[in-house]
């Protein structure tokens, strides 16, 4: 995930394809993800009749119907794999407390080897399913869904994701396989770990109350360093909304995703993966993490692609929750979105060109 609405830098499809001949291959070869089924030949088994026959009788044999063929999948993967990517806002070591900051939907292809990236807003209004009380709470802003699951239960299977994944189906139909969470102490961490990171910001971000001179909340446009605690800041802020702070979220992820994949963090790759194992809440095993990274050695780096819900889908209201209160949420014509979701799921996202009803149409 590279670039706001764009593509990811030619230089990472090297770079990924040395990561994962030097380091994760022999693991794949380890658990099968790069193995071949054979399927044994047909055998035929002749009959014999205690009776001779004068004659001889052939048996014709049945007329074959050609069925479609399959197109076939890359790296052992399943022809579209569906990983529900969070930032969490909780600052403590584990994931028992805390809002999903960000959330993004990623489609990657096995068959046609590319990926899609889709963020949902976290102030969307929505029924979360399963969290009926007594209290008759059925909605939420969506990030609550993951606060609700991770409650209940801190194990690292993550019931904070599933609860997410569960309510993004209920809603918008939307379809997810596997979960990767991180929290901000680990960014704070990981982006110290790196030396910080360098952004081009295009506008002035502002986060300071009014008569606040706090310098770490103000990010001028331009280009900047900034380390771990700022980054922290930066991804936070929406003094415009939580369309801009999406924006704002994904330009942070380019520039950490280059400082990770530039040579120095290449060399450093070994420790920062032993220093944050145990950092994330993620259920991808070593055999979704084999196929992800032998798809990314075949991957087009022109398929990898941001895409978005059209801004004007969503409203800005005030809303009655029963646990916030009087709050800021967002709306949107839900039918509208499913349609949307439904063209990402089958890989087929509308292109900027096409007319409103084309866009949504199936």
């Amino acid at each position: 995930m590279l670039a706001v609405n764009g593509r990811f830098p030619a230089c990472l499809r090297g770079i990924l394809i040395f990561f994962y001949c030097v380091i994760l291959l022999p693991a794949m070869l380890g658990c099968g993800a790069l193995n071949v089924i054979a399927q044994p030949a047909p055998t035929q088994t002749p009959t014999s009749s205690s009776t001779p026959s004068p004659t001889l009788t052939l048996t014709p044999q049945p007329t074959l119907t050609a069925t479609p063929t399959k197109a076939p999948v890359v790296c052992g993967g399943p022809p579209a794999m569906f990983i529900l990517l969070i930032g969490s806002d909780s600052r403590r070591d584990n994931y028992s407390a805390g809002l999903a900051d960000a959330i993004r939907l990623v489609r990657v292809d096995f068959i046609e080897p590319r990926a899609l990236v889709l963020p949902f807003p976290r102030d969307l209004y929505v029924e979360i399913p399963g969290i009926e009380s007594d209290d008759e709470i059925r909605q939420g802003k969506i990030n609550q869904a993951y606060l609700y699951g991770n409650t209940a239960s801190d194990d690292r299977e993550g019931q904070g994701p599933g609860l997410l994944a569960l309510t993004l189906q209920h809603n918008f139909g939307a379809y997810v396989d596997h979960h990767l969470a991180v929290n901000l102490q680990s960014l704070v961490r990981i982006v110290d770990e790196l030396g910080g990171i360098d952004i081009d910001l295009p506008y002035v971000v502002d986060g300071r109350v009014p008569g606040s001179k706090d310098p770490n909340r103000y990010f001028p446009a331009g280009e900047q360093h900034l380390n771990g605690y700022r980054t922290m800041l930066l991804a936070r802020m929406r003094p415009q909304g939580d369309l801009q702070r999406i924006e704002v979220q994904s330009l942070i992820l380019q520039s950490l995703a280059e400082k990770l994949f530039s040579l120095v963090g290449l060399r450093e790759f070994p420790a920062l993966i032993e220093t944050f194992r145990e950092s994330v809440q993620t259920d991808l095993g070593p055999v979704e993490i084999g196929q992800l990274l032998c798809l990314a050695t075949k991957l087009d780096v022109e398929e990898i692609e941001f895409v978005s819900f059209p801004e004007d889908l969503f409203k800005s209201e005030r809303v009655r929750d029963p646990v916030l209160g009087n709050t800021s949420a967002l709306t949107a014509n839900f039918d509208l979105m499913k349609i949307y979701v439904q063209r990402f799921i089958h890989g087929n996202w509308p292109q900027p060109h096409e007319t409103p009803s084309e866009r949504i149409g199936p």
